[in-house]
Order: C-alpha cells, then structure tokens, then sequence
C-alpha cells in the first residue's frame, strides 16, 4: 500500500469507476484531522462495510432478544419512551430497559452507516453504484426505525412486525453487497482449470441462474418465518395479536420450504464441485449454515422454543441471507476486487 491512492478493477469493466487526475484527491483540513478519512484506502472502507453488515446483523438478533423476552411494548409508546418522556422508568421494569436498549442500539447503527458512507464517497474507487448502495442503506436505517415505531403504536401487529424484520434483513443482504464490492482481495480465488474444462457459457448461466433461484427461496423461508412467529407464543408482548394461523400449519409450510432449500443448496454445491466453479466454498459454506439451521429450528420446535435457541436460530437466518447473497455474488463474477495501485 502507498500513498498514491488510485483503484482500479484489474480488468478496467467497471464504466462508472470515479477517475482522478494521477490518482489523487485534495484533502481538506477537516478531513484531514480525523484518522482513516482523509484520504481512505480500500481496505480502510472495506472495514467500515464489515462493521456495517455486523451491526445490522446485531440489531436483528437485539430485535429477537426484544421479542422473545416479552419486552416488545417495554416501551408502551414511540418516539418517546412513555407519553413523558423518552427513557424508562423504574415502573416499566426489566422489559422497558430492553426495549429502551434496543432502540439506542439503532443510534449505534446510525452512527456506523453515516462512517461508512462518508468513507465510501470519499475513497477515490468508489463506483457510483457503490455511492448509490450505501446511500440507500444508510437512508435505510433511520426508515427501519420508524417501522419499528408503528409496530409499537401498532401494538405489536404480527404483519407489521413481519415487515420490520423484513426489512431488517433486506439491510442485511445490501451491506453483503457493499462487502463484495468493496473487498480488496479476490473472493473467491478463481480456480485455473485447462481450456477444455472450462465451463461454457449455458453451464455459466446455469450457476447464475440456480444461485439466483437459491436467494429467492432463502428469503421465501424467511418470511414464512416470519408467519411461524406470528402465530406462536413469541409475539413480543403476552397481550400482542396473533396472526390467527394454525401455528402447526404454518410450522409445516416453512418446514417444506426448507426442505426445498435444502436441495437447492445441495444442488448448488454439487454443480460447483462438478464444474469447479469459483462458488464451491460459499456453496459449502451455505450448506453446513443450512444444516445447522435445521438443527436448531427442530431442536427449539420439539423443546416449546427456549429463549436462547429462538434468538439463535434468527441470528442464523441472517447468516443464511449473507450466505446467499454472496453465491449469487460470486456466480455472477462480473466484479473484480479493488487493488490499491502501487
């Protein structure tokens, strides 16, 4: 790494690369005083993506432990915390410091998205796309928080519910996105094979096209639940609505669809192993999550859902997202890393 701050993609496919006369930008005084931003490298941005996609990860899980704990209304009222005033007290008890901590866990995320997306507009690599992307999850973030809100002046309404953590985990699969793009190194290294067992063009698309159909019954799976969750005892307050569903109903239709994932991921890997494409490890990768998705989804079935292995098995389904999201990444493959230009 040097001073000389110019990226390119190794290949030059990338159209709408920001280009600067000799690789270098005008750092003004104020940038210059805070550490990393003045003129950041690649893997500086790559670190505050990561941070991005683990806080968003985070809140999905601090969400859970807020439902499963009953503490969903701990905070009877939004943006305020009661009708006077914005934090907790005593009355409220265990459930409205939860509830309370939850919220300012979202602060947390703010903070990180804003860090992130000044950092991406200010590396002189950064794509317009890449500008667009953190953009919008950065505008993202305070938008999930007024769901949240209506969810609670809502109390708790299993739909709207759903859609708030929905949305989380569309946050989710957007900072993998923002990852993929802003690594700076290859991921995953292209295998050298001879001409001869280079996969042709309809055996290329057939990956894409089978990682493609992969992430759509991953997030198929998630919402359905979602369903699960709003038709269990889960429901964020003793008191909130249930969604009316037979919750063995709805259990067995998110079973079948994840015995259909779980071909799907089966089927992914082995078309990577036979035609040793560059998604054989995220293939991999994305089966042994499955697997031990499945385990802890049964295990929490057959033992009436305990707190801990329910939080778990949310933490899971975003991992799960992440997880999809990158073999469509990787089976595309249009995107080089970015190199810091010596």
């Amino acid at each position: 790494m040097t001073t000389s701050q110019t990226s390119t993609r190794p290949d030059g496919a990338d159209p709408d690369r920001a280009t600067t006369e000799g690789g270098n930008r005008q750092v003004g005084g104020f940038w210059r005083s805070i550490p990393g931003f003045g003129r950041p490298t690649i893997r500086f941005v790559h670190r505050w993506a990561m941070a991005l996609l683990v806080s968003n990860v985070g809140i999905v899980a601090t969400g859970g432990a807020v439902r499963v704990t009953g503490s969903g209304l701990g905070c009877p009222t939004w943006p305020r915390c009661t009708d006077d005033s914005f934090v907790p007290h005593g009355e409220l008890g265990i459930h409205g410091a939860i509830e309370f901590g939850n919220r300012m866990l979202t602060w947390v995320l703010i903070i990180i998205a804003i860090a992130a997306w000044i950092a991406v507009l200010r590396y002189v690599g950064s794509a317009r796309r890449d500008k667009w992307l953190v953009t919008l999850i950065a505008l993202g973030i305070p938008f999930q928080g007024v769901i949240g809100g209506i969810t609670v002046l809502t109390d708790l309404n299993p739909w709207v519910v759903a859609l708030h953590f929905i949305l989380s985990m569309i946050l989710v699969s957007a900072a993998t996105v923002l990852v993929f793009r802003m690594r700076p190194y290859p991921t995953p290294a292209e295998p050298a094979p001879a001409d001869t067992d280079t996969p042709g063009m309809a055996t290329r698309r057939l990956g894409v096209y089978l990682a493609w159909l992969l992430y759509a019954v991953t997030w198929v799976t998630i919402y359905l639940g979602t369903v699960v969750t709003g038709s269990g005892p889960h429901a964020g307050d003793a008191d909130a609505p249930r969604n009316g569903l037979d919750p063995d109903n709805a259990t067995q239709l998110h079973a079948d669809a994840v015995f259909v994932l779980v071909g799907l991921g089966l089927a992914a890997l082995i078309y990577a192993r036979v035609f040793a494409r560059p998604q054989q490890r995220s293939a991999l990768v994305f089966v042994g999550l499955l697997v031990l998705q499945g385990v802890i989804g049964f295990v929490q079935f057959f033992t009436d859902l305990p707190v801990a292995l329910v939080i778990a098995h949310m933490f899971g389904s975003a991992l799960l997202l992440i997880g999809a999201t990158w073999q469509v990444l990787v089976a595309r493959g249009t995107d080089q890393p970015h190199v810091d230009a010596a």
